[in-house]
């Protein structure tokens, strides 16, 4: 057969597929993976500027917020029957006992997204996902340039609502106006 008239498939995945894989040890608890419009995407490795800037956040804003939202880290949210990311810091309507399975995007009351070497995945990819989605503020905190990007206002073309916060300034989450927050506070330092 001629090679080159082969034409290739993506094989896509549903998120019971998805727990299945792990089920039966394809994957396993140290595979740093998530579903995204059924692929299974490799998430960056975790550098020590990224672990520092979700511990400064997680320590703040859990603190501020209180119980009015739910810390919910590095856990998957279910967006669809193949997609299931799982954002830095997401906050979610309580009370827990509620939750029969991973929340879904109208429990989301924000998400952060940290970014270094990940950043265009999380604002090309992830981003437009959660806009989708209907997730009402994202956050992507890009190490790289170090400033705090505040996404608002979803629909199914994007953000319509976004604003740069750098260092030197405050960042607040719509839904806990009393939560402010300044940059120099979540963003780790550069040396």
């Amino acid at each position: 057969m001629d090679q080159s008239t082969i034409s290739m498939q993506r094989r896509r995945f549903t998120v019971e597929e998805y727990y299945r894989m792990a089920e039966v040890g394809i994957l396993n608890e140290n595979d740093r993976v998530e579903l995204i419009d059924g692929e299974i995407v490799e998430m960056e490795p975790t550098s020590l500027r990224h672990s520092l800037c979700v511990a400064m956040l997680t320590e703040r804003l859990t603190s501020a917020i209180d119980d009015r939202a739910y810390l919910w880290p590095m856990n998957p949210v279910r967006f669809s029957r193949d997609t299931e990311p799982q954002p830095d810091i997401v906050f979610i309507r309580g009370p827990l006992d509620r939750y029969t399975e991973h929340p879904a995007p109208e429990d989301v009351v924000f998400l952060v997204e940290v970014s270094d070497v990940s950043y265009h995945f999380d604002r090309d990819v992830k981003l437009s996902l959660y806009a989708r989605a209907g997730v009402p503020e994202v956050w992507i905190v890009d190490l790289r340039r170090d400033v705090i990007e505040v996404f608002r206002e979803p629909s199914a073309a994007g953000y319509a609502a976004t604003h740069r916060i750098e260092r030197g300034y405050k960042v607040t989450p719509a839904a806990f106006s009393d939560v402010v927050i300044a940059a120099d506070d979540i963003l780790p330092p550069t040396d």
